[in-house]
């Protein structure tokens, strides 16, 4: 595989391919072993299977069973959460912006996953760091509203508004579904200027490619 992308640094198997392509790379140079099942994605927990649809649909997730599937999802401090089956065979893709992490994007992906949690490996993609991150209090709120623990990822700033951490979020939304092989997690699509697009620093950006894939 070619272009310049992150590989995900995680154990899966060799039947495995994923990660994140960095800002202005192609997709056609990374060589996946089929076409990417593209999503209009909406910020909430629809999950769909990989397949050929006449349109993208209003989907943030997909998940993948074949060889030759390619779950993807578009970025620019959102969070992509890649998953794998410990044995290869079943993958997916979901995109985590805070609404949809709020709302049980993951926690919808994993249901529709044939495979129990403890058999998944996560990697998590480039996203905004907690320090890059402010949100208002009803960013907190809908977190809390749920999961009143949440609110250990987030810290009252000086403006008296909160920096929140995806990352940590992410985790412990997994963790609580028995999800316990974490891996990725230590990115900043804000302030790594030269490798990611932030849609923070300049909502006219593109967006990063995070993939995940089966190959024979």
């Amino acid at each position: 595989m070619s272009g310049d992308w992150i590989a995900a640094d995680w154990p899966a198997p060799d039947s495995i391919v994923a990660g994140t392509a960095l800002r202005n790379a192609s997709i056609a140079s990374l060589g996946l072993p089929g076409e990417p099942c593209w999503l209009n994605q909406v910020h909430g927990v629809n999950v769909v299977n990989v397949g050929h649809y006449e349109s993208p649909p209003d989907a943030d997730a997909s998940i993948g069973r074949n060889i030759g599937d390619v779950c993807v999802v578009r970025t620019a401090d959102c969070l992509p959460v890649l998953v794998s089956a410990i044995d290869g065979t079943e993958i997916a893709a979901a995109h985590a912006g805070w609404r949809g992490l709020a709302a049980g994007v993951l926690e919808a992906t994993v249901a529709r996953m044939a495979h129990v949690p403890a058999d998944l490996l996560v990697w998590m993609g480039p996203a905004i760091s907690q320090a890059a991150f402010e949100v208002g209090g009803e960013v907190r709120d809908a977190f809390m509203a749920k999961d009143p623990g949440a609110a250990g990822y987030f810290a009252k700033n000086r403006r008296g508004r909160w920096q929140a951490d995806l990352y940590g979020l992410a985790r412990r939304r997994l963790a609580t579904l028995g999800v316990t092989r974490f891996y990725g997690g230590d990115f900043c699509t804000f302030t790594d200027t030269q490798r990611f697009f932030s849609y923070r620093r300049n909502p006219a950006c593109g967006r990063m490619i995070s993939f995940v894939a089966r190959r024979s």
